[in-house]
């Protein structure tokens, strides 16, 4: 039997959490320019949400926006559902990728940090990755694949990140779990361990502040801190049929921080 042809391949589609912003937004838009559809979250912010999709157009690609807050899980049935409406309206009932990207920052040292600040970390960084992606599961093509975004964190010890580091570090071995369990689907699962990127993550702490942006550039290798478009690449990249055999990995994009 020949093999089907490019042209008449179905699109590849995403989910991408936190996609209206920041390395979410970079990663949807490379993605576009690879060819690929995106469902994204957003938080709260629509109308920088639909800047995105937007822009997705622009490229010639297909984007829809989602409201979801990932550390309420009792809201993943009802995001699911909007998903699959998605997906039906473009006349599949699958997707391809996802990619668990949203999160909240945390900077505190052990002895300042509250029961409450862990609550809200636990339930975005790990309990929301972990539920959020189960739910998903029945969506997921087999053959798909799964990036977890996690941190230099959790190799590079930063006093005050010790929450927020230890939440990714449980992403890392739940990476490894998943690609253990789901290998029968021959869904590949890896982790992508960003190094400090000037966004507006933690305030635009890297990006805003000139003392910390140079302390970062003189730890890394390269000279400079990240920038978005270091990652969303990498991670588009990382998706791709070319990377197929790439699987249970942490692959730190970091420019060479701290080595």
């Amino acid at each position: 039997m020949a093999e089907q042809s490019e042209a008449s391949k179905p699109n590849k589609i995403a989910i991408v959490t936190g996609g209206s912003r920041g390395l979410g937004r970079n990663t949807v838009l490379h993605l576009a320019a690879r060819g690929v559809d995106s469902i994204f979250t957003y938080r709260s912010n629509q109308v920088e949400a639909e800047a995105v999709v937007r822009q997705v157009e622009q490229a010639g690609r297909r984007a829809v926006a989602l409201s979801l807050d990932t550390g309420k899980c009792a809201t993943f049935d009802a995001f699911v559902e909007d998903v699959g409406r998605s997906l039906s309206r473009w006349g599949v009932e699958g997707f391809d990728y996802l990619v668990n990207n949203a999160g909240i920052s945390h900077h505190a040292s052990i002895e300042e940090t509250t029961e409450q600040d862990v609550d809200d970390l636990y339930n975005v960084h790990f309990k929301g990755v972990f539920f959020l992606t189960q739910k998903l599961l029945p969506l997921i093509h087999d053959g798909g694949r799964i990036v977890n975004i996690s941190s230099g964190l959790t190799r590079v010890a930063v006093a005050g990140s010790a929450p927020y580091a230890s939440m990714k570090g449980a992403v890392e071995v739940l990476t490894r779990y998943l690609a253990k369990e789901l290998g029968p689907r021959r869904i590949a699962v890896n982790t992508v361990a960003p190094g400090a990127v000037e966004t507006d993550f933690s305030g635009g702490m890297v990006r805003d502040n000139p003392e910390i942006n140079r302390f970062v550039a003189n730890i890394t290798a390269l000279g400079r801190a990240g920038l978005p478009d270091d990652i969303g690449p990498m991670i588009a990249a990382l998706l791709a049929d070319d990377n197929r055999w790439v699987n249970a990995q942490r692959i730190e994009v970091s420019g060479g921080m701290a080595i």
